[in-house]
């Protein structure tokens, strides 16, 4: 028995499909220079987010930075869909905080091997798969949400350098910029988005992001322009992160502190991943790949806790800019990841003249490619419900986090579709031709628990005749409220002296109703209904309150 789940699990851990193209995409020396280039650019992206982010979570920025180098390289090479790109995020960052602040930065390290533990285990048992409960309404405001918190993020680059750390890098407290520096920021950001919008329609030899960042800051350069860039966020220079066990005492007290953040923070980390996993696989027209994605984040938080990185998970704007660049293999993240860590050890001087407009403005242009804009014209057509959800899981990712926002959403999306279900449930009679003077109720609609009052309302006890079939070739029973309404129905019926029995029930139907003890014939019903057989209901099974 232990071999035979030993066996079971190691059939769900087996290694999956890493091919660097995946599809059969042949490595042309063309498809290889769009890869690199858009590596390059996400790259050069990722490292104001990053260091922002260890702002956010109250850490030095080499810890986000290394979380981006680690983790972008693992999922980059393990992950479930090409394309994507990994690394420290703001989502995660601000439950970070409260950690960091009470305990210290080596429970955040000790916790991120936890949480890469639970995602590991998530991915194993192949709970991944579950992504597929969640609506495209609630997609739509998760985009849309998402694409507001990025564009709120970068509103933190337009205060004085050195201000904005201690408000979180985004709209609250620091000082604005204003007057000449102010206009140059704005002039520069619009000069970004310009040529990224323009460099398609004249030559797509190099991703419009790289072009954007490499002009400006060209520009800004060679002109002396007084604008803040990357080194008066922070200095990006450092050496190889080194193999580090974290330094916590190893007791039940340390396991109370980092279990619940370690559990929350893999929640979000693989809802963010596995949302971006659908919307990277909408616009590349891949599919599956969940269950590997939740093993792959997993191994690189795992990785990343013993390498003095921060943790991370799947990053919508890099991805975005990542695919819109033109890359679909695993070479775009890997070398997005292996060109951070250059900046780091060799060009860190280079890269902190790099103005922080033009990152803001591919940011910008990243925003306007994310919101879901066609779902502002759907509001008035799609159902009032579908329109909630759209805006709740928009408002709420926003004032909350992604986690929240999407539970909140897929509950939402469930009560209203048990309670449109609830009320479909209603009855045909008539006189039953096999059995003279029985009267037949012909059950439409689901019987679940939101859906057995109705159920209840449908029956005249006293005035039906001697004999009532209730029929379920429209129906179904789902669940134990359902069992509780047939067997209060039927102890109606027996009360008054009167029988109830049931017919057309489809297999799992009459496995449901057998296994509770319910049906007096213990005999298949005929799943096409060319026989017809009835079942008499034994009450007293449930008994009741």
């Amino acid at each position: 028995m232990k071999n035979t789940v030993l066996a079971s699990f190691a059939n769900r851990i087996a290694m999956p499909d890493l091919s660097i193209s995946p599809g059969g995409d042949k490595l042309t020396p063309s498809r290889i220079r769009i890869e690199l280039l858009a590596g390059l650019t996400v790259a050069l992206a990722l490292v104001p987010e990053a260091v922002a982010f260890a702002f956010v979570a109250g850490v030095h920025p080499l810890v986000g930075l290394y979380a981006a180098f680690l983790v972008g390289l693992v999922t980059a090479v393990i992950g479930g869909r090409p394309g994507m790109i990994s690394g420290a995020t703001g989502a995660l960052a601000v439950v970070m905080v409260s950690l960091v602040a009470e305990h210290g930065v080596e429970y955040l390290f000790a916790t991120v091997v936890l949480m890469g533990a639970l995602q590991v285990f998530a991915g194993a048992m192949q709970w991944g798969k579950f992504i597929r409960l969640v609506p495209h309404p609630v997609m739509l405001g998760f985009v849309n949400g998402l694409a507001i918190v990025i564009f709120l993020a970068q509103l933190g680059q337009f205060k004085v350098p050195g201000s904005a750390e201690a408000s979180g890098h985004g709209v609250g407290g620091g000082e604005w910029l204003s007057g000449t520096p102010l206009a140059l920021m704005l002039g520069l950001t619009a000069l970004t988005m310009l040529i990224i919008w323009g460099m398609p329609k004249l030559s797509k030899v190099v991703p419009a992001p790289l072009a954007g960042i490499g002009i400006v800051a060209i520009l800004v350069i060679g002109l002396g322009l007084d604008t803040p860039r990357v080194g008066d966020m922070a200095s990006i220079q450092g050496g190889l992160p080194s193999f580090h066990i974290p330094m916590v005492p190893l007791n039940w007290e340390t396991l109370e502190i980092i279990l619940p953040y370690a559990v929350i923070l893999a929640a979000i980390g693989l809802i963010e991943s596995l949302l971006t996993l659908n919307l990277v696989g909408e616009i590349t027209g891949k599919r599956g790949g969940a269950s590997q994605e939740c093993i792959a984040q997993g191994a690189a938080n795992l990785l990343t806790g013993f390498f003095g990185g921060m943790g991370g998970c799947a990053m919508i704007g890099q991805s975005m800019i990542n695919v819109k660049s033109g890359a679909r293999t695993r070479i775009a993240g890997i070398a997005a990841a292996l060109f951070l860590l250059v900046f780091i050890l060799f060009a860190a001087p280079l890269i902190e003249l790099i103005p922080l407009a033009a990152l803001v403005g591919v940011m910008f242009m990243v925003v306007i490619g994310t919101f879901a804009w066609n779902s502002l014209k759907i509001l008035a057509k799609v159902p009032a419900m579908d329109a909630f959800v759209i805006i709740l899981v928009t408002v709420v990712t926003v004032l909350e986090d992604l986690a929240v926002a999407v539970v909140v959403g897929v509950i939402v999306s469930a009560l209203a579709y048990a309670w449109n279900n609830a009320r479909r449930i209603h009855a045909k009679t008539r006189e039953s031709v096999t059995d003279a003077g029985a009267k037949v109720y012909e059950i439409q609609g689901p019987l679940f628990f939101g859906s057995t009052d109705g159920f209840a309302e449908l029956f005249d006890v006293e005035g039906d005749p001697d004999v009532v079939i209730v029929d379920f070739a429209d129906s179904r029973v789902v669940d134990q409220s359902a069992l509780q309404a047939i067997e209060a129905i039927a102890g109606k019926y027996e009360a008054a002296g009167k029988q109830v029995k049931l017919r057309h029930l489809s297999r799992d139907c009459h496995r449901l109703l057998s296994k509770a003890g319910h049906l007096m014939v213990d005999s298949d019903d005929d799943p096409d209904y060319q026989l017809a057989v009835d079942y008499n209901v034994r009450t007293g099974i449930l008994g009741g309150h």
